[in-house]
């Protein structure tokens, strides 16, 4: 499962959902979550939002249910910070966060953990991704992550990347494909990406899950209700086999 929590508010950060959050999440179930806008901490909300939880976002999101977690912090200011995580039913063994942030404000990471699941002898990887606004930045990130699959990864390893791509023109698919061997998920299954955003009426598709060496099957946009008030982007879910 892949979503943006938009640091636990509605759209226009009108309302605090957090919890809301949590049990919508936890009643899908997936066995890996990859979460985008996640927040590490923040000081004067925890003073102002009632049910501020004490933990931070990511831990509250894990709660029982995943027992593994990892974040990557990716924008820092001078009350808190936030980025990207990781949920995990199974062993993280390792993981790293990589800076791709461009030029100017906007801050973007690539959280890369590695999965150890029972009874295999390869690793799984599973990288969280979230990047930039702006059509050059995005390239040049895209090219980043490329080069992180082929430092990081093995070639005959199991490989997810899901997250927010911010790819309204649809450039991913090809230089992925090519430079990485890595298949978007819907595209595979129905010919396009899902649109996802924004989530009341998605109109562009933002958000992915790509795979190499591995198969994903019945892959799903999760329905307005009750999502369309719980993030500004429609979540994404997927089978995938080993």
């Amino acid at each position: 499962m892949t979503v943006n929590t938009h640091k636990g508010f509605t759209a226009l950060n009108r309302r605090f959902i957090l919890p809301e959050l949590r049990e919508a999440v936890r009643t899908v179930g997936a066995d890996v979550v990859f979460l985008q806008e996640v927040m590490g901490t923040h000081s004067r909300h925890q003073q102002r939002v009632n049910n501020w939880p004490e933990a931070p976002h990511y831990e509250f999101l894990a709660d029982t249910m995943w027992p593994q977690f990892a974040y990557g912090r990716n924008a820092v200011y001078p009350r808190g910070h936030h980025g990207n995580a990781l949920l995990s039913k199974f062993p993280i063994v390792h993981h790293r966060n990589h800076d791709v942030s461009i030029a100017g404000p906007e801050k973007r990471g690539l959280l890369h953990c590695v999965l150890r699941l029972p009874g295999r002898t390869v690793d799984v990887h599973a990288i969280c991704a979230h990047l930039g606004l702006a059509e050059s930045h995005r390239q040049q990130q895209l090219e980043l992550l490329c080069h992180i699959v082929r430092d990081e990864v093995p070639a005959d390893a199991p490989l997810v990347v899901a997250g927010d791509f911010n790819d309204w023109r649809n450039r991913a698919h090809a230089l992925l494909e090519e430079r990485a061997g890595l298949f978007e998920v819907f595209r595979s299954a129905r010919g396009a990406a899902a649109r996802t955003f924004p989530s009341r009426l998605p109109l562009l598709p933002l958000d992915r899950i790509y795979v190499r060496n591995a198969q994903a099957h019945a892959p799903v946009v999760l329905p307005r209700q009750p999502w369309s008030h719980l993030s500004d982007h429609a979540p994404l879910v997927a089978e995938i086999s080993l």
